[in-house]
This record gives C-alpha cells, structure tokens and sequence, in this order.
C-alpha cells in the first residue's frame, strides 16, 4: 500500500515538472517562429544575417533565392555617337527573394559593371564562371537589398568603383547612404562601362535620391524600383508629385526600350491593374503571357516603355476609362497617379 502511494506521488511530481516545461517549450518554438517571419518581411535584416555568412560558404552553397526566376542573356551591339561599335552582354540574375541582378560586359574593353548588389554570392559566382573582371558597381539607390554587397565585392576586386546617387545624402555629416561610393553622379553625368556610354536619369520618388541608368546605343534602361512592369514602386521618401515626374521621364524614351527593373513583383501588380483597369485587352493579354513565363519559372523582366504605356496604370493616369472608375474625370493627372499609388498602398 505504501509503496503504490509513493509511486502515486512521484508521478503527480514529475507531472507537475514536465508540464511546466513543455508549456515553456512551445512558448520558446512559438516566439522563434514569429521572430523568423518579421525577419524574412525586411530585406536589410537577411542582409545583415547574410553579409555575416563567410563567403567561401556562400560560395559553395547555391542561393536560396536562386529558383525564383532562371538566368537570362542579351548580346546587342551598341553603336555610339563617334561610330564605336561595342558588343554588350547583359547578363540578367534572380537574387534574394525576388531582386534581379544585372550584369554589364563590354566585350571591345573586358570592363564589366553591376547594376546594383542585393546579393554577393550569385554576382561572384557568375563572374567567376565566365572569367569577368568586376569593374564598375552602379547603384540606383541606397536601400540595403541594392547596396548590401557593395563592400564585400569591393574586398574581392580592390579596384572597382562604386558609382552612386548624388542625392541619396545621410543625415549624419560624413556618413554615405551609399556603402564605400567613389563617384556620386546626378542627371545628364555619363558612366562609362568600357566603350558603352550610360546617361544618368535622376527619378527621385522611391527614395529622394533614386537614379537609373540610361543606353540609348544599346536602348535599355536600368531603372531601380522607379518603374516595374505594371507597377511602380512605393513613394517612401519623396513625394507623388516627384515620383509621377520621374515615371513620366522614364516613359519619354523611345517605346521600344527596354526597362530593367530590379523585382519580379509582375503577377501580383497585374492583380492591382485589373482591378482599376479590368476592361484592358492588352492587360489581359499580357496577364497570360506573364502567367506563362511564371510557370516556366522564366522572368517577366524586362519590360519596354510601349509595354507599360499600354498596361501600366500609374503610366496610364490620363486614361479615360481608368479616370472614370475613380471618379476623377476632371482631376489633374498627378492627382490621378496620386490616388492609384495610395489604392495600391492598401490593395
């Protein structure tokens, strides 16, 4: 009897102890979880987390980010104003979640540039399969999912240059917005990558200082998150005034060139265009062209000027059907713009 009421109590103890424990346990795994989930929605905190990772390890794992959208190659042959003709090779590469990367080879000189750095492993990776010298970082603005590599490729190639928005200014004297900038460049300044000549685009909006970068010889422009095919990017910094003058800018070019933007956000804007713009048959008819080249696990990017005037609502705010859903008919067109980011904002 008094052996089965002492074994009685050791049990209730030890029930008393584990319970306990395990409630901590799942409060400890619940915390981690929700940790992990407001880690992965800030692309400056994987940043950090990754510029922390010893390259050689990154080296020899593939990116994560890597299946989202598959590599893609353009050869042109750029002619300049003095008759130079350049073979150019743009070289086009999924990083992070949903960035793109974008080589630049001049093949007259060896100088290759890229066009912002989200992510140091795929840029190193593809330089190093096809023998290419970075020369050139270009930076469209100063956010850490296009600057995060800047210092780590500058450690891997002393000799490149940092190439970066003038107005992209810190608030603390001394400090760069722009992670190790060598030139700061503003509108009409030229870069030149080689032979390839490209004319700076202030687009200010995104953040005050965006820029993007313009070939006419090889009649792309790398455009940052100013403009994204059906879509723009977020007015963080600037204004709606700022950012309609810079899409208008950028939809000034020749309608046949082609826009690098630097996200493959595509499927998810066409939601939003279609529901302010649901009529359009070249929306919807880019819908399944676009929804095709997802599955394929191809890119949407890039886009062209003519594309996005015909299916792009921020590049559409003088459309009378779109001005009419609004209830905006004697609006101006900024204030049109104005309200589409602001819908877009909650959507």
């Amino acid at each position: 009897f008094w052996a089965k009421k002492r074994r009685g109590k050791e049990i209730r103890k030890a029930t008393h102890v584990k319970v306990p424990a395990l409630k901590l346990s799942l409060c400890l795994l619940v915390l981690m979880l929700l940790l992990r989930a407001v880690a992965s929605s800030f692309p400056s905190f994987q940043n950090t987390h990754a510029r922390r990772i010893p390259l050689k390890k990154r080296l020899a794992t593939l990116s994560a980010s890597a299946s989202s959208s598959s590599k893609m190659e353009t050869t042109t042959k750029t002619i300049e104003s003095d008759g130079t003709q350049t073979p150019l090779k743009i070289v086009q590469l999924p990083a992070l979640s949903d960035n793109y990367v974008f080589l630049l080879h001049c093949a007259n000189t060896k100088s290759t540039a890229v066009i912002d750095t989200p992510e140091v492993g795929p840029i190193l990776r593809e330089l190093k399969k096809r023998n290419w010298q970075l020369t050139h970082i270009l930076n469209t603005h100063w956010h850490s999912d296009h600057t995060g590599g800047n210092l780590e490729l500058k450690k891997e190639f002393p000799e490149v240059q940092i190439i970066g928005p003038r107005g992209e200014k810190a608030k603390t004297p001394g400090a760069e917005k722009i992670p190790g900038v060598d030139r700061k460049v503003e509108q009409d300044d030229v870069v030149f990558v080689g032979d390839v000549k490209l004319h700076v685009m202030d687009v200010p909006g995104h953040t005050l200082g965006h820029c993007a970068y313009y070939s006419p010889s090889a009649n792309s422009a790398f455009v940052g998150d100013c403009v994204f095919a059906m879509g723009c990017g977020r007015v963080f910094e600037g204004t709606h005034p700022q950012m309609f003058a810079s899409i208008t800018k950028i939809m000034s070019l020749p309608e046949t060139t082609k826009l690098y933007c630097a996200h493959e956000y595509t499927l998810a804007n066409i939601k939003f265009a279609k529901s302010v713009d649901g009529q359009n048959e070249a929306l919807l008819e880019r819908e399944r062209k676009c929804k095709a080249l997802r599955e394929k696990n191809e890119p949407t990017v890039p886009t062209t000027v003519g594309e996005e005037k015909k299916t792009n609502p921020f590049c559409r705010s003088g459309d009378e059907k779109i001005r009419k859903f609004l209830g905006m008919e004697e609006k101006r067109d900024v204030e049109v713009f104005a309200q589409l980011r602001t819908m877009k904002d909650n959507f």
